[in-house]
């Protein structure tokens, strides 16, 4: 399949923020708006921005009306997932993608919005997992730069130190994944991706050992795992045990598991739920390298 990325964005563009999962008041998304004027665009709250229906920003036929809508607009050039937590699977199937389709733009967002990447990326169109609008207030300048640089069509070329448990090589391929629970809660569906050939980027929060291995473990049955051109491995962020310990950490659980491939393994790239969330262009060709010293990845 040939891939598309969407236009870049330049000065005057547009810039929907909707909720698609958890709600978000209008005046959270001031820090949100405020970052994106200050990079000379223009900002669209969606309908559903202020919306509370329990958990939700919105009931699900609201939030799909919202996305519809900004996918539909030609003068909207991104989508920003106001933030995760619950909701996209929900409404993911009633989403209209065809507009879309002929005029790609930017969605971006993270952790729940893995949904939208994984769907998208099976349409043929890269994405943007990122920092999302609720996270701006506590994001670190160099996860906001790495945004700006995404959307306006910057390098992207990545460099940090080298993790003793990683696992060196090279490898070229479409980067694809996300959040490791939505992954394995799409196995199965529409939404789930081929991943041969590709590099899978994966991170997760709040979760306990034993389901971190459940998760990878079903990842590998699925035959996720098996032809990977690499793995890279952000925040596992906030793991818990139980009182009779699992014996292995989050790191040692995924390297156990692909254990039997031969391809790179990198760990603690800052992407994801940590203190870091350094934009990631999902369906774009990438470079990686991990040696003694260190891990690069270069986007094309």
């Amino acid at each position: 399949m040939k891939y598309t990325t969407p236009p870049y964005l330049k000065k005057g563009d547009k810039v929907a923020i909707v909720c698609t999962a958890r709600k978000f008041a209008v005046e959270e998304a001031q820090p949100a708006i405020e970052l994106l004027q200050s990079w000379g665009l223009q900002v669209v709250l969606g309908t559903t921005i202020g919306l509370d229906n329990f958990q939700l920003g919105g009931t699900d036929q609201e939030r799909v009306d919202d996305f519809n809508v900004q996918l539909n607009d030609p003068t909207i050039k991104a989508i920003w997932c106001a933030r995760g937590g619950y909701g996209t699977v929900r409404i993911i199937d009633a989403i209209d993608f065809t507009s879309f389709l002929q005029h790609p733009k930017w969605i971006i967002g993270f952790s729940d919005a893995t949904t939208l990447h994984s769907h998208v990326h099976n349409l043929g169109v890269t994405t943007l997992h990122a920092i999302m609008a609720f996270s701006v207030p506590l994001a670190k300048e160099e996860s906001k730069n790495s945004l700006h640089s995404a959307l306006f069509g910057e390098s992207l070329h990545y460099v940090i130190d080298r993790n003793t448990k990683n696992r060196n090589g090279q490898a070229s391929g479409q980067l694809v994944g996300g959040n490791l629970s939505i992954l394995y809660s799409l196995l199965g569906s529409a939404s789930s991706m081929d991943t041969k050939g590709k590099i899978l980027f994966i991170e997760d929060l709040d979760e306990y050992l034993y389901h971190v291995d459940r998760m990878m473990q079903n990842l590998k049955r699925n035959g996720m795992l098996k032809d990977l051109a690499g793995l890279v491995v952000g925040g596992m962020t906030d793991m818990h045990d139980n009182s009779i310990p699992f014996g292995y950490n989050a790191q040692e659980i995924i390297l156990d598991v692909v254990k039997d491939y031969d391809y790179p393994v990198v760990f603690n790239f800052p992407a994801g739920h940590g203190a870091s969330n350094w934009a990631l262009k999902m369906g774009t060709i990438v470079e990686l390298k991990a040696d003694d010293n260190q891990v690069t990845v270069a986007f094309s």
